[in-house]
């Protein structure tokens, strides 16, 4: 090992005065009694993160919008009224764009930064939007569908890094989850937005194609303001440019102090864990099979985003209108009324649950979550089968699956929407963090094209009796958080590390590395 580098190490433990595995944030925390919203450069910062926080908000608009397109008769007579895979493809149709970007999105990620994919990805997603409202035949909707998902997935896969890694260290979690709460913004405004022109007239096919353009609108704000954000400090110290991290930090963190402790511990505990990824990185995405804490986060950025989209939650967010026609509520305005509802619903009971996230913690939201959306599920499934059987006559049963919708989203909301995303981004070091969110983005995009075939076609042919398997499935799911998912709540991203990798998370670099340290 390098003087240097020795002298890195010799400095972190100066500040915490205590042993490798120890170290803690709250030993060089200000304490200056002034409520962060008070603080002008922390205010700043946290407004700021509005702009990528729309990327979420534009992938809500897009789930909701299709919802209320499907519950416009303009829309099914101008394109023949889509049923089966034919209806799964319009569903799908972001999807396919999804899977042409996912070799780009994280190469972008790790060679231009955060800001730029964001900006990329949101002008693509403009130029998508403006050619689904002039859609004028099937084919034309799903192709400017598909460019909606290529730009969408580059924008969404450098948001929420950017968020993490910019993000003051006590305020990341909720800021993180914050991030995925703002979809149902986005699912509010489409669904109110398409409620609202549903009454231009039955042969007004502005009725569809004005919902459909303006999901370019937020996209169109992060392309104009996303340069007002600062580049995140841990992808410029990965790129060596130390200087220009530290400047981001200090202007942001500390509000100017150049003699903070705080940016000083950040800096030196940003480069050491940076260093030492470097010392150990593999080739590629085969790093994630080199070691026992690799493995386990590939279990786990495979396993969240599968129940974020297979616990039953795809038939509500796509096919609603599908769920309403089977306890018989088939008129077009109270479908339309419900999803808006909803929205409405899930924005506001997000937005309260990810403000405990760093007090009750990532695991144990995740398994109340789990065991929630179970006991509604059943609930759900039990209510449908005897309305069924009583020909749709008893009206009481029909709101009890409403009832067991909206308590499904409660608990859904509570462990599937804001943890994600915080516990994701937390459990990858910095030089795995895109290629990890890439894994996470293929793997639920594996289970959305799932839900886009099998969920019209299954309801078609069984109706509430497929409700069975996704109790079956979130059953599974509550093993697999108990016995697979550790708690992180409190740490700073680098201290996540030594929870899978032990003290090698802060291990020293070769000496040639190092030098490049100080």
């Amino acid at each position: 090992m390098s003087d240097k580098g020795e002298k890195v190490i010799a400095e972190i433990h100066d500040i915490h005065n205590t042993p490798p595995g120890e170290w803690s944030l709250k030993r060089v925390l200000p304490d200056t009694g002034i409520p962060w919203y008070k603080r002008r450069h922390l205010l700043l910062l946290n407004l700021g993160m509005i702009i990528p926080y729309l990327s979420s908000t534009t992938n809500g608009y897009d789930g909701s919008m299709l919802n209320g397109l499907q519950s416009m008769s303009q829309w099914q007579n101008f394109f023949g009224s889509p049923t089966g895979t034919r209806l799964g493809s319009l569903s799908n149709g972001v999807i396919f764009g999804q899977i042409l970007a996912f070799p780009i999105a994280p190469w972008l990620c790790d060679h231009t930064g955060r800001r730029f994919p964001i900006f990329i990805g949101s002008a693509l997603l403009v130029i998508g939007a403006i050619l689904q409202c002039a859609a004028q035949n099937y084919g034309m909707f799903l192709a400017s569908r598909m460019i909606i998902g290529f730009g969408g997935l580059i924008a969404v896969e450098a948001s929420p890094l950017l968020v993490s890694e910019l993000a003051y260290p006590t305020h990341r979690s909720v800021l993180v989850g914050y991030y995925n709460n703002l979809w149902y913004l986005g699912a509010l405004l489409a669904a109110w937005v398409t409620y609202g022109t549903y009454f231009m007239g039955p042969d007004a096919s502005w009725a569809w194609r004005i919902p459909s353009l303006l999901q370019g609108f937020f996209p169109l704000v992060q392309v104009v303001f996303i340069y007002l954000l600062p580049e995140s400090p841990r992808y410029l110290v990965q790129k060596d440019r130390y200087d220009e991290a530290r400047k981001v930090l200090t202007k942001y963190h500390a509000g100017g102090d150049e003699n903070s402790e705080l940016v000083d511990f950040e800096m030196k505990e940003i480069i050491l864990h940076i260093q030492a990824s470097k010392s150990a990185s593999r080739t590629g995405y085969r790093e994630f099979l080199s070691t026992k804490g690799n493995l386990h986060r590939l279990f786990i950025i495979i396993t969240v985003p599968c129940m974020m989209q297979l616990s039953g939650n795809g038939l509500i967010a796509y096919y609603l209108h599908l769920i309403l026609n089977s306890i018989g509520l088939t008129s077009d305005p109270q479908q339309l009324r419900i999803n808006g509802g909803l929205t409405v619903f899930n924005l506001g009971v997000s937005i309260i649950l990810a403000s405990f996230m760093e007090i009750v913690g990532r695991r144990r939201l995740f398994l109340f979550s789990t065991v929630g959306m179970l006991t509604c599920y059943v609930i759900w499934t039990i209510l449908s089968a005897i309305n069924e059987q009583r020909d749709f006559h008893d009206t009481s049963l029909g709101t009890g699956v409403i009832f067991m919708i909206f308590m499904y989203q409660l608990f859904y909301n509570a462990g599937l929407n804001g943890p994600p995303w915080v516990y994701v981004t937390e459990i990858l070091p910095t030089h795995l963090r895109a290629k990890g969110t890439n894994i996470m983005q293929i793997a639920a995009t594996c289970v959305i094209l799932f839900n886009g075939y099998a969920n019209p076609v299954a309801m078609d042919a069984i109706s509430w009796k497929y409700y069975i398997v996704y109790c079956c499935v979130i059953a599974i799911e509550i093993v697999l958080v108990y016995f697979g998912f550790p708690e992180t709540k409190g740490h700073s991203l680098e201290e996540v590390s030594m929870i899978f990798d032990g003290e090698k998370a802060f291990g020293v670099a070769s000496e040639k590395e190092n030098s490049a340290v100080v």
